[in-house]
């Protein structure tokens, strides 16, 4: 009995180091800081999107981009499209020689998650279908031909059922393999599909994607527990991808959403200037960004670029944004 405990242990121990031999990953020299940029979460916070997006550019000088094509601003009314936002956003970032990924899709970046037309919410979900199908269509037959565009996004964390369900529903992945598939048919670029760090297996994703992203997110809130960190070790987010890479084999890995704005439940200007810097202030951002780069991906897009314009236009708060600043300058 002891010799067998005494081998279960050594095999553990040696096992452990195994994992710990292919996880581990040198942190890496440089980090590429991307932005995702937001038209509708600019406006919700009354900034003048253009302005907001040119200073992304132009004073951050980002110059990896994602950006939302979203449904209910691309297709305003049933068959009539206005492409003014994207041709615009995309000119801007070709003219500086930037690269986006362009998210298309019903499920996209920012609260409710899913968005659709009000002419398309009545609609039954067979017919949602047919009007999404026609709409992606539309927006990579219109932009395969931009090589600012470096991939194409499909929906936003598409797996992640413990957010926004009201609005969402469960996941039709029937569906979300029709929508990858058609993307595909329409154009060469790899195709993203993003998962929760904290929360998504990470599988579905990975397997189904050519490029895989991750969130990153640290301070939470809500109303019972107040806010609340949830800090992993670093090399949580490496042994997971360790885990999909081995089952479905080696693909690029990014962040794609590394938070670095207050955690809220009600819309931003509603929320008093002293809270929504008690959940997210300088320090904590600094500490966040330390960390991301502990996780060894060398490419991070950051999330809340609209939130520190508005603090540095409207609140008089401009650490964020002089931080953000020389995170890209470097």
């Amino acid at each position: 009995m002891i010799r067998r405990i005494f081998t279960v242990c050594i095999l553990a121990v040696l096992a452990g180091i195994l994992f710990l031999a292919l996880t581990l990953r040198p942190v890496p020299a440089t980090v590429t800081y991307g932005v995702s940029f937001s038209t509708m979460h600019a406006e919700e916070l009354g900034l003048d999107w253009r302005s907001a997006y040119l200073a992304v550019l132009d004073d951050l000088k980002a110059r990896d981009l994602r950006i939302p094509a979203y449904w209910p601003r691309v297709e305003k009314a049933r068959d009539g499209y206005d492409w003014s936002e994207l041709d615009f956003q995309l000119r801007e970032a070709r003219a500086r020689d930037a690269r986006v990924v362009l998210a298309v899709g019903r499920r996209l970046p920012r609260w409710p998650e899913c968005h659709v037309p009000e002419w398309a919410q009545g609609l039954s979900w067979e017919e949602q279908k047919t009007e999404l199908r026609e709409y992606i269509t539309a927006v990579v037959e219109r932009y395969k031909g931009n090589s600012t565009i470096s991939y194409w996004q499909v929906e936003n964390e598409p797996y992640l059922s413990a957010f926004a369900y009201d609005h969402c529903g469960e996941l039709d992945e029937a569906f979300l393999k029709e929508e990858i598939a058609l993307v595909r048919s329409l154009d060469s670029r790899p195709i993203l599909i993003t998962d929760s760090g904290n929360l998504g297996t990470w599988m579905g994703p990975y397997k189904n994607g050519d490029v895989f992203g991750t969130s990153l997110y640290i301070y939470f809130w809500n109303p019972e527990l107040g806010q609340f960190k949830t800090k992993l070790p670093a090399l949580f987010y490496r042994a997971k991808e360790r885990m999909v890479e081995l089952l479905y084999g080696k693909k690029q890995t990014f962040l794609i959403e590394l938070s670095l704005e207050p955690w809220l439940i009600e819309p931003t200007v509603d929320a008093p200037l002293e809270e929504q810097l008690l959940r997210m202030d300088i320090n904590k951002f600094n500490e966040i960004i330390a960390y991301a780069r502990q996780t060894s991906f060398d490419t991070q897009y950051l999330w809340g670029a609209e939130w520190w314009y508005y603090l540095k236009e409207k609140r008089g708060h401009a650490e964020f944004w002089d931080a953000a600043k020389e995170l890209y300058a470097r």
